[in-house]
């Protein structure tokens, strides 16, 4: 099986404040939908906030941040036979977050 990365921009997500409460039970919904199925791995939601930046040498800093559009505004792994079977998953996500879902695959580790 191979481990792919479904997720979405933070901006992404222009749902009305009183829509969110049914836009999480139906995320909810397909998370454990995927648990049940046996192919989740993990997943949540980001919070809003500036990242901080650890250097090589292992400071952390308030920046520079790298220029970028697109902030993770959420992701679900999950582990399935296909990249077809992936994309399946990420519709289903799609749905239920009312937001565009991007998929990714993940490197495989000989350790795992």
């Amino acid at each position: 099986m191979t481990r792919y990365l479904i997720s979405f921009d933070d901006g992404a997500m222009t749902i009305a404040e009183q829509d969110l409460p049914s836009v999480a039970d139906a995320a909810h919904k397909v998370v454990q939908e995927a648990k049940d199925a046996g192919v989740w791995i993990f997943g949540g939601g980001v919070e809003s906030q500036r990242a901080r930046v650890v250097a090589p040498d292992g400071v952390v800093t308030d920046g520079p941040y790298p220029e970028t559009k697109a902030v993770l505004g959420g992701f679900a792994i999950i582990d399935v036979p296909s990249r077809e079977e992936a994309l399946k998953w990420a519709a289903k996500f799609a749905v239920a977050c009312r937001c565009a879902q991007e998929v990714r695959e993940l490197m495989p580790d000989p350790n795992v």
